[in-house]
């Protein structure tokens, strides 16, 4: 890599492993629809206005049923159950679960018929994953440190990340990255505006409001458009590494900043499932 796309590798992973602290401070006032719209309704406002001045936003318009099927599998369901989930759990323990998503990724792949996951490499990542998965949701259970619903939860949302990506890219393969995303976040702003409205809190706290706002801009917005920079300079398998950085940042924060503990679940999980995250998303020659 070159200076620059180090930078925007070590930005990107920064920006994608802070959501978790950023949700877990909002949500203590706000409710998760206001979390999930305030964040889309910041993001889309920035990038909607970029996709537009470049001469790229037609092509989201025109794939509409795509893009919103893609919000919908991407934002209005993984981001409701995230944010819900982080009520009940650790910041670190939603990032590391998250982490899962390039193990699905790979089924998934697999079961459209891309038959090279099994690669035996690929297969032991998997194997390795899982088994990571498992320790992380059975010792978080078992020992009462987690809601077993709430992390539930999240590995749903990590599958809706999972396939929301593969369809989007199958189906609209020339279309501006930055134009799908703004797209999806204003269509996922209009579906839980009403519900926010409705829930809206009688009080909020300048920690939530910042956090909220700090989401909405950096993680939401900023991260996508680091992000296509990344995937532009140096491809997406390379680029696909944040998501083992990001999830370590997102542990290290919520011990450092929220205080929160390193159970047993995520020191031994952890590991596991990064590595076999790492392993199950490789293809080789």
């Amino acid at each position: 890599m070159t200076r620059k796309s180090l930078f925007h590798f070590a930005l990107v992973s920064l920006l994608w492993g802070i959501p978790y602290l950023l949700m877990k401070n909002a949500v203590e006032d706000f409710p998760p629809a206001a979390v999930v719209a305030g964040r889309t309704l910041i993001g889309a406002f920035i990038l909607i206005p970029i996709a537009i001045y470049r001469k790229k936003f037609g092509g989201a318009v025109l794939g509409f049923k795509f893009v919103a099927f893609y919000a919908l599998m991407e934002m209005i369901g993984p981001w409701i159950l995230i944010t819900t989930a982080e009520q009940k759990i650790n910041s670190g323990l939603a990032g590391l679960l998250v982490s899962t998503v390039p193990i699905f990724a790979t089924i998934i792949t697999s079961l459209r018929g891309d038959h090279s996951v099994w690669q035996f490499k690929r297969i032991i990542g998997i194997v390795v994953g899982f088994a990571g998965l498992v320790l992380v949701v059975g010792i978080e259970s078992l020992s009462g440190n987690s809601d077993p619903l709430s992390i539930a939860m999240v590995i749903l949302a990590s599958m809706g990340y999972a396939y929301a990506v593969i369809m989007v890219t199958t189906n609209l393969p020339l279309v501006d990255g930055i134009a799908i995303n703004g797209l999806a976040m204003a269509i996922t702003t209009v579906f839980w505006t009403p519900v926010a409205i409705a829930q809206w809190p009688s009080s909020i706290s300048i920690k939530a409001a910042l956090s909220l706002i700090a989401l909405g801009i950096f993680s939401t917005a900023l991260a996508f458009i680091f992000f296509f920079k990344l995937m532009a300079e140096i491809g997406p398998a390379r680029g696909s590494l944040v998501t083992y950085l990001n999830t370590a940042i997102a542990v290290v924060l919520g011990v450092i900043i929220l205080h929160e503990p390193l159970t047993a679940g995520i020191i031994l999980g952890l590991p596991l499932v990064l590595v076999g995250s790492y392993l199950a998303s490789r293809k080789t020659a």
